[in-house]
């Protein structure tokens, strides 16, 4: 008689949530760095940028910011566009929903605050695991744990780098964070939708990595969209 698989306790996958992460913890790092030394450059205080990390939690959306700040950009152009940056997140939260929608609020509300790119890279393999354990919202967790301080203390070393040891921005440590995104999307580019997106965002963004406000990572994002949605195959009849 066949026994059955063990299943695994709320604290193994906390734990194993935080181990799977580690690739991408590494890859963090030096992107958090970078972001806490330029933050004194760019006209932001220590406490901001810490409180920035803490509360916003966004990487690509806190560089932006960033810039949009030491150009003199307003309140409402910071908001607009670290919004559109951050609508990807929408999607990421629609695939995991029908896993986490019995959660209690508790459970959901800081999950959804806590999601990033990499945690939704590690997640959703978890969740398409075919073991049945009712316990999968706890790696959810610890891969969320894991980010959210990694993130935090790599910002704080910058601010505190920065200060002792300038232009340390200079060193190209975001060359890390770049190759950590490649890894996550290009085992997903297994469909014709998908590698049209990511193609057609990679020519727009090249195209318009000089206009201001970084308005072309929107345009980019715009037409990654737009690709996926036309690659699409079409169902034809009910």
């Amino acid at each position: 008689m066949a026994q059955e698989p063990s299943i695994p306790s709320p604290g193994a996958e906390l734990w194993t949530g935080a181990r799977d992460s580690l690739p991408m913890l590494v890859g963090a790092a030096p992107f958090g760095l970078i972001f806490g030394t330029l933050a004194a450059p760019s006209g932001l205080s220590a406490a901001g940028a810490l409180a920035m990390s803490l509360f916003v939690f966004a990487g690509s959306s806190q560089f932006i910011a960033l810039t949009l700040v030491a150009s003199g950009s307003g309140l409402a152009v910071i908001l607009l566009t670290t919004l559109v940056v951050n609508l990807r997140h929408a999607l990421y939260g629609a695939t995991l929903l029908p896993h986490v929608a019995s959660l209690r609020q508790l459970w959901r509300v800081p999950l959804a605050f806590w999601l990033t790119d990499e945690t939704f890279a590690v997640v959703q393999l978890r969740y398409a695991a075919p073991d049945p354990s009712p316990h999968k919202h706890w790696y959810y967790l610890g891969s969320c744990l894991a980010m959210y301080g990694n993130w935090f203390a790599w910002s704080l070393a910058g601010v505190l780098l920065g200060r002792s040891l300038p232009h340390v921005e200079k060193l190209g440590l975001e060359f890390a964070m770049a190759a950590t995104f490649t890894g996550i999307v290009v085992p997903m580019l297994r469909t014709r939708p998908m590698l049209g997106a990511a193609l057609a965002a990679a020519v727009v963004a090249l195209a318009g990595r000089g206009l201001p406000y970084k308005s072309g990572l929107l345009l980019a994002a715009a037409a990654g969209v737009t690709a996926g949605v036309l690659l699409e195959p079409r169902k034809v009849g009910p």
